[in-house]
Protein backbone atom coordinates (compact mmCIF):
# COMPACT_ATOMS: atom_id res chain seq x y z
CA UNK A 1 0.00 0.00 0.00
CA UNK A 2 1.16 3.31 -1.25
CA UNK A 3 2.55 5.33 2.06
CA UNK A 4 -0.27 8.94 2.57
CA UNK A 5 2.59 11.65 1.93
CA UNK A 6 0.11 14.72 3.01
CA UNK A 7 0.03 16.69 6.50
CA UNK A 8 -2.91 18.75 7.45
CA UNK A 9 -1.86 22.43 8.42
CA UNK A 10 -4.70 24.19 9.45
CA UNK A 11 -7.89 23.72 6.83
CA UNK A 12 -4.93 22.69 4.19
CA UNK A 13 -3.05 19.37 3.34
CA UNK A 14 0.39 19.63 2.18
CA UNK A 15 1.14 16.26 0.12
CA UNK A 16 0.97 14.57 -2.70
CA UNK A 17 -2.66 14.52 -4.50
CA UNK A 18 -2.47 18.29 -2.99
CA UNK A 19 -2.01 22.38 -4.09
CA UNK A 20 1.53 22.98 -4.31
CA UNK A 21 1.47 25.23 -0.40
CA UNK A 22 3.31 28.05 -1.34
CA UNK A 23 4.99 30.43 1.46
CA UNK A 24 6.22 33.21 1.70
CA UNK A 25 8.78 33.75 4.04
CA UNK A 26 8.88 37.84 5.29
CA UNK A 27 11.73 36.61 8.13
CA UNK A 28 13.49 39.80 9.05
CA UNK A 29 12.93 41.59 5.97
CA UNK A 30 10.44 44.15 8.00
CA UNK A 31 13.37 45.52 9.37
CA UNK A 32 11.56 46.37 12.46
CA UNK A 33 8.50 47.54 10.70
CA UNK A 34 5.11 46.44 12.00
CA UNK A 35 3.72 48.38 8.91
CA UNK A 36 6.71 47.18 6.09
CA UNK A 37 5.37 43.70 7.97
CA UNK A 38 1.69 44.28 6.45
CA UNK A 39 2.76 45.26 3.10
CA UNK A 40 4.41 41.68 2.74
CA UNK A 41 1.60 40.22 4.24
CA UNK A 42 -1.08 41.88 1.57
CA UNK A 43 1.40 41.41 -0.89
CA UNK A 44 1.55 37.65 -0.58
CA UNK A 45 -1.99 37.32 -0.10
CA UNK A 46 -2.72 39.09 -3.29
CA UNK A 47 -0.38 37.12 -5.22
CA UNK A 48 -1.97 34.12 -3.92
CA UNK A 49 0.57 32.15 -1.18
CA UNK A 50 -0.89 29.97 1.62
CA UNK A 51 1.61 31.47 4.28
CA UNK A 52 3.61 33.99 5.33
CA UNK A 53 6.47 33.31 7.41
CA UNK A 54 8.40 34.94 10.60
CA UNK A 55 11.47 34.24 12.64
CA UNK A 56 11.33 34.74 16.20
CA UNK A 57 15.07 34.94 18.18
CA UNK A 58 15.88 35.34 21.81
CA UNK A 59 18.83 37.54 20.86
CA UNK A 60 20.58 36.85 24.63
CA UNK A 61 20.46 33.05 23.32
CA UNK A 62 20.94 33.23 19.69
CA UNK A 63 23.84 35.92 19.54
CA UNK A 64 27.27 34.76 20.95
CA UNK A 65 28.24 37.11 23.73
CA UNK A 66 31.60 37.68 22.03
CA UNK A 67 29.52 39.83 19.13
CA UNK A 68 27.05 41.41 21.37
CA UNK A 69 29.58 44.75 21.57
CA UNK A 70 30.72 45.03 17.70
CA UNK A 71 29.14 47.89 16.35
CA UNK A 72 27.13 47.63 13.17
CA UNK A 73 25.48 50.61 10.96
CA UNK A 74 21.87 49.85 10.91
CA UNK A 75 19.00 52.02 9.53
CA UNK A 76 18.38 53.41 13.08
CA UNK A 77 22.35 54.42 13.03
CA UNK A 78 25.17 52.58 14.47
CA UNK A 79 24.73 51.00 17.81
CA UNK A 80 25.57 47.82 18.69
CA UNK A 81 24.73 43.99 17.26
CA UNK A 82 22.78 43.04 20.46
CA UNK A 83 20.82 45.95 20.18
CA UNK A 84 20.25 45.54 16.87
CA UNK A 85 18.79 41.83 17.49
CA UNK A 86 16.62 43.34 19.40
CA UNK A 87 15.78 46.32 17.21
CA UNK A 88 14.54 43.34 14.60
CA UNK A 89 12.26 41.48 16.95
CA UNK A 90 8.39 42.37 17.41
CA UNK A 91 6.90 42.20 20.78
CA UNK A 92 3.73 40.92 21.97
CA UNK A 93 1.82 43.62 20.96
CA UNK A 94 3.30 43.80 17.51
CA UNK A 95 2.35 39.82 16.95
CA UNK A 96 -1.44 40.37 17.94
CA UNK A 97 -1.25 43.47 15.16
CA UNK A 98 0.10 41.10 12.84
CA UNK A 99 -1.75 37.61 13.72
CA UNK A 100 -5.29 39.55 13.26
CA UNK A 101 -3.93 41.72 10.05
CA UNK A 102 -3.14 37.80 8.52
CA UNK A 103 -6.39 36.57 9.83
CA UNK A 104 -8.36 39.44 8.24
CA UNK A 105 -6.63 38.36 4.64
CA UNK A 106 -7.23 34.91 5.68
CA UNK A 107 -3.85 33.60 4.58
CA UNK A 108 -1.96 31.03 6.95
CA UNK A 109 1.09 32.47 9.43
CA UNK A 110 3.75 30.57 11.34
CA UNK A 111 7.57 31.27 12.35
CA UNK A 112 10.91 29.78 12.89
CA UNK A 113 11.62 29.93 16.11
CA UNK A 114 15.47 29.78 17.21
CA UNK A 115 15.53 28.50 20.50
CA UNK A 116 13.18 27.78 23.47
CA UNK A 117 11.83 30.99 24.64
CA UNK A 118 11.17 31.89 21.39
CA UNK A 119 9.24 28.70 20.84
CA UNK A 120 7.12 30.09 24.53
CA UNK A 121 6.46 32.72 22.76
CA UNK A 122 5.14 32.47 19.40
CA UNK A 123 2.61 29.61 21.20
CA UNK A 124 0.84 31.79 22.89
CA UNK A 125 -0.32 32.82 19.45
CA UNK A 126 -1.34 29.27 18.63
CA UNK A 127 -0.01 28.98 15.21
CA UNK A 128 -1.18 25.91 13.18
CA UNK A 129 2.51 25.15 11.92
CA UNK A 130 6.29 25.83 12.53
CA UNK A 131 9.60 25.53 10.82
CA UNK A 132 13.02 24.76 12.43
CA UNK A 133 15.27 26.72 10.23
CA UNK A 134 18.43 24.88 9.08
CA UNK A 135 21.07 26.28 11.82
CA UNK A 136 19.08 24.78 14.44
CA UNK A 137 18.89 21.41 12.72
CA UNK A 138 21.04 19.89 15.11
CA UNK A 139 19.93 21.55 18.56
CA UNK A 140 17.84 18.49 19.71
CA UNK A 141 16.33 20.25 22.80
CA UNK A 142 14.80 22.72 20.37
CA UNK A 143 14.15 19.66 18.26
CA UNK A 144 12.00 17.91 22.06
CA UNK A 145 10.57 21.31 22.13
CA UNK A 146 8.59 21.71 19.10
CA UNK A 147 7.49 17.55 19.01
CA UNK A 148 5.94 18.19 22.72
CA UNK A 149 3.57 20.77 20.75
CA UNK A 150 2.08 18.09 18.85
CA UNK A 151 1.65 20.27 15.32
CA UNK A 152 3.21 20.19 12.14
CA UNK A 153 6.82 20.92 11.74
CA UNK A 154 8.73 22.06 8.57
CA UNK A 155 12.67 20.89 8.83
CA UNK A 156 14.91 23.12 6.55
CA UNK A 157 18.33 20.65 5.82
CA UNK A 158 20.21 23.49 4.56
CA UNK A 159 23.90 23.26 5.85
CA UNK A 160 23.43 19.58 6.53
CA UNK A 161 24.63 16.03 6.16
CA UNK A 162 22.17 12.99 5.60
CA UNK A 163 23.01 11.95 8.66
CA UNK A 164 22.09 15.18 10.86
CA UNK A 165 19.26 15.06 8.82
CA UNK A 166 18.51 11.89 9.97
CA UNK A 167 19.13 12.61 13.59
CA UNK A 168 16.68 14.77 13.59
CA UNK A 169 14.18 13.39 12.29
CA UNK A 170 14.09 11.03 14.85
CA UNK A 171 13.98 13.73 17.63
CA UNK A 172 10.77 14.93 15.74
CA UNK A 173 6.84 13.15 15.22
CA UNK A 174 7.31 11.87 11.33
CA UNK A 175 3.56 11.50 11.26
CA UNK A 176 3.53 15.69 11.47
CA UNK A 177 7.09 16.33 9.86
CA UNK A 178 7.61 18.31 6.95
CA UNK A 179 11.25 18.20 4.87
CA UNK A 180 12.89 21.27 2.68
CA UNK A 181 15.90 21.02 0.61
CA UNK A 182 17.54 23.94 1.32
CA UNK A 183 21.25 25.45 0.90
CA UNK A 184 22.09 28.06 3.11
CA UNK A 185 23.75 30.61 0.55
CA UNK A 186 21.83 34.10 0.59
CA UNK A 187 22.21 34.29 -2.67
CA UNK A 188 22.72 30.74 -4.23
CA UNK A 189 24.67 29.64 -7.32
CA UNK A 190 22.46 27.68 -9.44
CA UNK A 191 24.86 25.14 -9.43
CA UNK A 192 24.85 24.81 -5.43
CA UNK A 193 20.70 24.35 -5.59
CA UNK A 194 21.44 20.52 -5.93
CA UNK A 195 16.96 20.41 -6.53
CA UNK A 196 17.58 16.35 -7.34
CA UNK A 197 18.03 16.09 -3.50
CA UNK A 198 14.07 16.80 -3.67
CA UNK A 199 14.01 13.13 -4.78
CA UNK A 200 16.55 11.83 -2.87
CA UNK A 201 14.65 12.70 -0.37
CA UNK A 202 11.22 11.85 -1.22
CA UNK A 203 12.58 8.15 -2.18
CA UNK A 204 14.16 8.17 1.62
CA UNK A 205 11.19 9.61 3.67
CA UNK A 206 8.20 8.47 1.64
CA UNK A 207 5.43 8.88 4.14
CA UNK A 208 7.03 12.68 4.37
CA UNK A 209 6.08 15.94 2.53
CA UNK A 210 8.79 17.06 0.86
CA UNK A 211 9.07 21.07 -0.28
CA UNK A 212 11.91 23.09 -1.59
CA UNK A 213 13.08 26.40 0.64
CA UNK A 214 14.91 28.80 -2.06
CA UNK A 215 17.40 31.30 -1.61
CA UNK A 216 18.48 31.54 -5.69
CA UNK A 217 17.71 34.86 -7.42
CA UNK A 218 15.79 33.68 -9.86
CA UNK A 219 12.71 32.01 -10.10
CA UNK A 220 13.19 28.86 -12.44
CA UNK A 221 14.38 26.86 -9.86
CA UNK A 222 11.32 26.78 -7.70
CA UNK A 223 9.46 25.95 -10.94
CA UNK A 224 11.61 23.36 -11.59
CA UNK A 225 11.18 21.93 -7.79
CA UNK A 226 7.69 21.65 -8.24
CA UNK A 227 8.22 19.56 -11.53
CA UNK A 228 10.33 17.41 -9.33
CA UNK A 229 7.73 16.15 -7.05
CA UNK A 230 8.00 19.58 -4.33
CA UNK A 231 5.02 19.60 -2.37
CA UNK A 232 5.48 22.77 -0.97
CA UNK A 233 7.98 25.83 -2.05
CA UNK A 234 8.93 28.56 -0.06
CA UNK A 235 10.52 31.90 -0.97
CA UNK A 236 11.93 34.95 0.75
CA UNK A 237 9.33 38.00 0.33
CA UNK A 238 10.60 41.72 -0.47
CA UNK A 239 9.44 45.33 -0.84
CA UNK A 240 12.50 45.85 -2.73
CA UNK A 241 15.34 43.68 -3.75
CA UNK A 242 17.91 46.70 -3.19
CA UNK A 243 16.78 47.46 0.70
CA UNK A 244 18.92 47.22 3.49
CA UNK A 245 19.44 43.83 4.94
CA UNK A 246 21.09 40.93 4.48
CA UNK A 247 18.07 38.74 2.75
CA UNK A 248 16.68 40.91 0.32
CA UNK A 249 18.98 40.30 -2.61
CA UNK A 250 17.84 36.49 -1.96
CA UNK A 251 14.26 37.52 -2.19
CA UNK A 252 11.24 37.92 -4.81
CA UNK A 253 9.26 41.03 -5.21
CA UNK A 254 5.57 40.90 -5.10
CA UNK A 255 5.49 41.15 -8.54
CA UNK A 256 7.94 38.38 -9.07
CA UNK A 257 5.89 36.11 -6.63
CA UNK A 258 2.28 36.95 -8.59
CA UNK A 259 4.63 35.51 -11.58
CA UNK A 260 6.12 32.46 -9.59
CA UNK A 261 2.50 31.27 -7.87
CA UNK A 262 0.97 31.73 -11.42
CA UNK A 263 3.27 30.04 -13.12
CA UNK A 264 3.11 27.09 -10.08
CA UNK A 265 -0.33 26.69 -10.94
CA UNK A 266 0.23 26.22 -14.60
CA UNK A 267 2.93 23.65 -13.54
CA UNK A 268 0.56 21.85 -11.86
CA UNK A 269 -1.94 21.18 -14.72
CA UNK A 270 0.68 20.96 -16.75
CA UNK A 271 2.21 17.64 -15.24
CA UNK A 272 -0.76 15.52 -15.06
CA UNK A 273 -1.22 11.95 -13.70
CA UNK A 274 1.32 9.87 -15.71
CA UNK A 275 -1.27 8.16 -17.86
CA UNK A 276 -1.13 7.88 -21.04
CA UNK A 277 -4.22 8.49 -22.63
CA UNK A 278 -5.87 10.24 -26.09
CA UNK A 279 -7.39 13.07 -25.48
CA UNK A 280 -10.83 14.08 -27.30
CA UNK A 281 -8.71 17.15 -28.51
CA UNK A 282 -6.52 15.53 -30.20
CA UNK A 283 -9.40 13.54 -32.32
CA UNK A 284 -8.97 16.25 -35.16
CA UNK A 285 -5.28 16.04 -35.18
CA UNK A 286 -5.49 11.99 -35.20
CA UNK A 287 -7.96 11.95 -38.26
CA UNK A 288 -6.72 14.28 -40.61
CA UNK A 289 -2.56 13.89 -39.89
CA UNK A 290 -2.51 9.45 -39.17
CA UNK A 291 -1.77 7.83 -42.09
CA UNK A 292 -2.43 4.73 -40.77
CA UNK A 293 -4.99 3.83 -38.46
CA UNK A 294 -5.29 0.65 -36.06
CA UNK A 295 -8.54 -0.70 -34.22
CA UNK A 296 -9.81 3.09 -33.13
CA UNK A 297 -12.32 1.30 -30.97
CA UNK A 298 -9.58 0.28 -28.36
CA UNK A 299 -9.04 4.47 -28.13
CA UNK A 300 -10.55 6.13 -25.30
CA UNK A 301 -11.37 9.72 -25.52
CA UNK A 302 -11.18 12.31 -22.59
Amino acid sequence: MKPDRRVKVGNLSIGDGEPVFIIAEIGINHNGSVEIAKKMIEGAAFAGCNAVKFQKRTPELCVPRNQWDIEKDTPWGRMTYIRYRHKMEFDSDQYTELVDFCNSKKIIWFASCWDENAVDFIERFDPVVYKIASPSLTDHDLLLKHKQLNKPVILSTGMSTSEEIENAINHLDRGKLLIAQSTSTYPCKNEELNLRVIQTLRDKYTEVPIGYSGHETGLSPSWAAVALGANFIERHITLDRAMWGTDHAASVEIVGFMKLVSNIRDIEKALGDGVKRVYSSEFSQLNKLRRIRRDLTMVKAV
